[in-house]
């Protein structure tokens, strides 16, 4: 008989479950919200997890351990999944022999991010299938199917989260009975289909292509955890994923229901015909017109959904705005207070000399990226992780040299880690007449995320000693940079304003580490001395 257990769980939490009870034997990643607490979690239950230092190389070591038959697990937020992208995108030729599952984790509304994407649009474009949980019971039941379904296909399969799912927390059963154990690892060789060279890759896109007509297929049959709830009346059908799905029926709880489950492949000849069935059909989603565009192509019986409905978080009140067809729905107002550094944090010390000499400032991702509000007003440019120091040498290559000589770049000591080298690498081999400078925040930590570890702090996920410390200073002088120096921000304000002030002068490359921990992460990391 069946031994059911039942805990109140966090989608996140969910999922570590989930991979746990999957026989998942390694889970990699990158700390980026609203994803972060899932490897977290998968630690914590006794799961082998690590950090990566960055989504790409993470969605590597996840893509080998599931060529070695093993199930693997990768974890990132949206904007992480581009970074991987050059993986993913031929993984899905490959296949893979295991399982692997990667939970990309959306943030509609932008509450800790740079922009809005949607994982779906991505998926499709690069062949990869898409389950879309409702709820944490759904997190949990989906990543065990993802797993099921990844090894039975022989494909990656993403697991696609969103703010509210990730952090909102609902019941969740399982059944104890039905865990899965490791899967003993080994490599059968099959230089066919793991060496993507055009020779194989091109019968390789044939197998993808076939892999996803066969999930299609299964996806339009009654074993597919799509699910159809019959309306009140035949006025108003509604088509819905994810979250959006829970909102949606709370804004019209008389509706009839076809709940998405997994997105790509669609399964469009079904929903067509439950669109039949009513005489208006609202298509409620979170993100992009992803469902309503394919659905629209596909001539069902659909209605096309404004481009307002595009931007921002859903709720159950948008939900009823759309479907009553209110294009001029607008959030109330909610007084809030803009997010700003700590009180006492290094950073603010290290913006000081920046500000002071006048310098543009191309920035990076990170709590620093908050100097660039007031009453700091220190940062100029931010646009992805890593770019700091690409921008930088670009503004540097253009300016006229008064202007070039103002410019510096500011990375913190996880975003160097996790795509500062390259750029670094970038300054060596094609500097620019005037010189660099490179100021590294060095926190001790991956602070914005809730001070987690990565290979400078020397410390591992489970903040256990590493077997080595990087040596951000090592790396620079090894590469070539010509002046390297430490200070500490908080202590050092004149010794750094003009050692800057000398350095902008000259032609040379600079590298600058103001290192000074996180008071967040020092108190923490003493609890854990304790």
């Amino acid at each position: 008989m069946p031994k059911f257990e039942k805990k109140l769980l966090s989608g996140n939490e969910a999922v570590a479950l989930a991979a746990f009870h999957s026989g998942c034997a390694l889970g990699v990643g990158y700390p980026g919200t609203p994803s972060t607490e899932i490897l977290e979690n998968f630690s914590l239950l006794g799961g082998n997890a690590e950090w990566a230092p960055n989504e790409k190389v993470a969605a590597e070591v996840a893509l080998g351990a599931a060529f070695a038959d093993a199930a693997s697990l990768a974890t990132m937020k949206h904007v992480g999944f581009n970074v991987a992208q050059d993986l993913f995108f031929t993984a899905s030729y490959s296949g893979v022999q295991g399982a692997f599952v990667a939970v990309v984790a959306d943030d509609p509304g932008m509450a800790s991010s740079q922009n809005e994407q949607d994982t779906r649009s991505l998926a499709y474009a690069g062949g990869l299938p898409v389950l879309e949980p409702s709820d944490s019971q759904e997190a949990y039941d989906f990543t065990r199917l993802a797993f099921r379904l990844s090894r039975r296909w022989g494909i990656p399969f993403i697991l696609r989260t969103t703010t509210r799912i990730a952090h909102s927390n609902t019941p969740v059963e399982y059944d104890l009975d039905s865990l899965e154990p490791l899967h003993s690892a080994k490599y059968q060789k099959d230089i066919s289909t793991h060496v993507m060279v055009p020779g194989h890759a091109k019968p390789s896109h044939l197998r993808l292509r076939r892999k996803l007509a066969e999930i299609l297929k299964w996806n339009e049959s009654d074993e597919s955890p799509n699910m159809v709830v019959e309306g009140k009346s035949s006025e108003l059908g509604i088509i819905a994923s994810g979250v959006a799905f829970q909102h949606a029926m709370e804004a019209a709880p008389d509706a009839g229901f076809f709940k998405v489950a997994l997105s790509h492949p669609l399964p469009v000849n079904k929903i067509s015909e439950f669109s039949k069935r009513y005489k208006r059909c609202v298509v409620i989603e979170e993100g992009d017109p992803y469902m309503t565009t394919l659905l629209l192509a596909a001539g069902a019986n659909v209605e096309p959904r404004d481009e307002v409905w595009r931007f921002g978080e859903f709720n159950s009140d948008r939900a009823k705005a759309q479907i009553d067809g209110a294009t001029d729905y607008s959030e109330p107002a909610v007084k809030s207070k803009p997010p700003q550094l700590c009180k006492g944090c290094p950073h603010v010390y290290s913006f000081k000399p920046l500000v002071d000499l006048n310098c543009i400032v191309s920035g990076d991702i990170g709590c620093y990226t908050l100097a660039a509000m007031k009453p700091v007003s220190g940062m100029d440019l931010q646009i992805c992780m890593g770019a700091s120091i690409g921008m930088g040498l670009g503004l540097r290559k253009v300016l006229p040299e008064s202007e070039a000589r103002r410019v510096v770049s500011v990375i913190g000591d996880s975003t160097f880690m996790h795509s500062g080298l390259t750029g670094l690498l970038e300054m060596v081999y094609n500097p620019p007449p005037t010189g660099h400078v490179v100021v590294v925040l060095d926190n001790s930590t991956t602070a914005m995320t809730g001070q987690q570890e990565h290979p400078g702090t020397g410390r591992k996920l489970d903040h256990s000693p590493a077997p080595h410390t990087v040596s951000i200073a090592d790396v620079a002088k090894a590469i070539g940079v010509q002046n390297v120096e430490f200070f500490n921000p908080v202590r050092d304000a004149e010794k750094i304003t003009e050692y800057l002030r000398e350095k902008l002068a000259t032609n040379e490359l600079t590298l600058i580490i103001l290192k000074q921990p996180c008071l967040l992460a020092a108190a923490n990391l003493a609890k854990m001395k304790a």
